[in-house]
């Protein structure tokens, strides 16, 4: 089982590099699943109708792209409790009696950290936990939440098992905070792209994450402008004119770029770059970003 956590500020692309990420993980022959988190689905306007064949919901559903197939899925809090739920209870019914009542419902919605608990446990319900129904999965790629909600979900396992340390729930809370700090299963990536901003908020995330876990996620460099040497040569000779003035701009950028690029690389985190495709076809997006992925 391998799980992959996608992470940035709000805007950066994460969604696009998960997607990728998933689509690279299928075309190596892995049974992979991409899993959006909340209430909305963002991928159900990002992907056309033809392509998903109908809305994404908590049940997984196969999209095929770019050569590619796997699953996705959009898992809410209350949706991975009641799957949970119904699984040790067996019967609907009961579920309805138990949980489905003006005060089991307040309940839920004021228990600290509850909805984030029922969300990693879906994700690591897998191999070598095996809690709940089976995963029929070798990868999950999840398109996390935006970096300071990405943290309490994060947090959510051990912050709950300093309250609560024995029993059942302790059990369950201690063994999906360990499975997240196994770094064999467990791998983050955080999304930025090269601006001052996003990279500094970006370094704070996998440095939050770090400590959090253990261990360090990937740092990606997203919509990074690429000139070949060619143009590069041409932009360089700076024409009079507008043209000159774009040109002028054009190297200010790339400058700022690789400024930024060596700010990351010095944290000692490891960084790979994405290019900026300059495309509003999803899939070309998502075939273009998977290949560069590493």
């Amino acid at each position: 089982m391998e799980i992959n956590f996608v992470s940035g500020k709000g805007g950066v692309g994460k969604s696009a590099v998960a997607a990728a990420l998933a689509l690279k993980r299928a075309k190596q022959g892995k049974r992979t699943i991409l899993v959006e988190l909340g209430d909305q689905s963002y991928f159900q306007d990002y992907f056309t109708q033809e392509q998903l064949g109908g809305p994404i919901s908590y049940r997984a559903r196969r999209l095929e792209i770019a050569g590619g197939q796997f699953d996705i899925a959009l898992w809410s809090g209350q949706d991975c409790l009641k799957e949970y739920a119904l699984h040790i209870l067996k019967i609907e019914s009961l579920y309805r009696l138990f949980f489905e009542n003006a005060v089991s419902k307040a309940l839920v919605n004021i228990a600290p950290a509850l909805p984030e608990l029922a969300i990693l446990g879906k994700v690591t319900s897998g191999p070598p936990r095996n809690v709940g129904p089976k995963m029929p999965y070798d990868v999950i790629v999840v398109d996390a939440y935006a970096s300071g909600h990405f943290m309490a979900l994060l947090n959510a396992p051990s912050g709950l098992g300093k309250v609560v340390r024995f029993g059942p729930m302790g059990e369950q809370v201690h063994s999906i905070d360990a499975l997240l700090k196994d770094r064999q299963i467990c791998h983050f990536y955080v999304v930025a792209l090269p601006e001052e901003l996003p990279v500094v908020e970006g370094i704070e995330l996998a440095q939050n994450i770090e400590k959090a876990v253990g261990h360090r996620p990937e740092l990606l460099l997203n919509r990074q402008m690429s000139f070949s040497s060619e143009l590069s040569s041409e932009i360089s000779k700076k024409p009079i004119g507008a043209m000159g003035d774009f040109a002028a701009y054009l190297l200010e950028v790339q400058e700022r770029q690789a400024s930024l690029l060596m700010r990351l690389q010095k944290t000692g985190y490891h960084t790979s770059v994405l290019p900026w495709v300059l495309s509003a076809d999803a899939e070309f997006v998502v075939k273009t970003l998977s290949e560069r992925l590493q």
